[in-house]
């Protein structure tokens, strides 16, 4: 019998986890909460939700000590994954209300999703509801071993698959070859999942994603 792959959710204080918990232990994972340090440290698979402001966020983190654990989790190659606002404190800052430094795993801004189409109709934000994400050219050519790599826990991931998402900014990575998957808002291509070699984001909310949201979850569970 395979061991049950044990993954540690940080809780700093912000969002409900409890959704998050029950979604990874329908998954088969063994779901552990880490308010410190040392909790983020002995981590293998470690999990960065969150609901709210980013400013909240990073703050809810230093507070805790818990960011330059999540630092060191990134660097050690084991897998980490960001969802929501969890995706967008992965950046290196944000112009939420401000300019906010992040944890500056990878690079790039977090900034304001467009409240205009391409043709120049207001659109309602933050967008709330289903949509179909779609992989972004680079991880979408890749084929085989490479295609797991490159899009981890979105492998598997079928056009029209939809996820449910609640936002009014999107993380903008300097490299594009970070960007995994993307979502289109009146013209515009918004950020729905980012990637860095062991560092995945998710906007998305795959918790709340009915079968494809657990179907990517599942995914990390098994292979990070």
């Amino acid at each position: 019998m395979a061991a049950t792959t044990q993954v540690t959710v940080v809780d700093y204080g912000i969002g409900n986890l409890y959704s998050v918990q029950r979604a990874l232990e329908s998954c088969g994972a063994e779901v552990r909460l880490a308010t410190d340090a040392a909790g983020v440290r002995a981590a293998h698979h470690l999990v960065l939700p969150g609901v709210g402001a980013f400013a909240d966020g990073m703050a809810g983190l230093r507070e805790r000590g818990l960011a330059e654990a999540v630092r060191e989790h990134a660097r050690s190659g084991r897998p980490l994954l960001g969802i929501c606002l969890g995706m967008q404190m992965l950046a290196t800052q944000s112009e939420e209300f401000g300019t906010h430094a992040g944890l500056d795993i990878i690079a790039g801004r977090v900034v304001p999703i467009p409240r205009t189409s391409t043709a120049g109709q207001p659109q309602k934000v933050p967008y709330i509801g289903w949509t179909p994400i779609d992989i972004a050219p680079r991880a979408a050519g890749a084929t085989g071993a490479a295609a797991a790599g490159e899009r981890g826990s979105l492998a598997a991931h079928q056009p029209g698959d939809a996820v449910y998402l609640v936002h009014s900014f999107h993380f903008l990575p300097d490299d594009p070859a970070h960007l995994l998957a993307t979502y289109d808002f009146g013209g515009h291509r918004v950020t729905a999942a980012v990637r860095r070699g062991n560092v995945t984001g998710f906007q998305f909310h795959p918790e709340k994603s009915g079968r494809v949201g657990l179907d990517i979850l599942r995914a990390f569970v098994a292979h990070g």
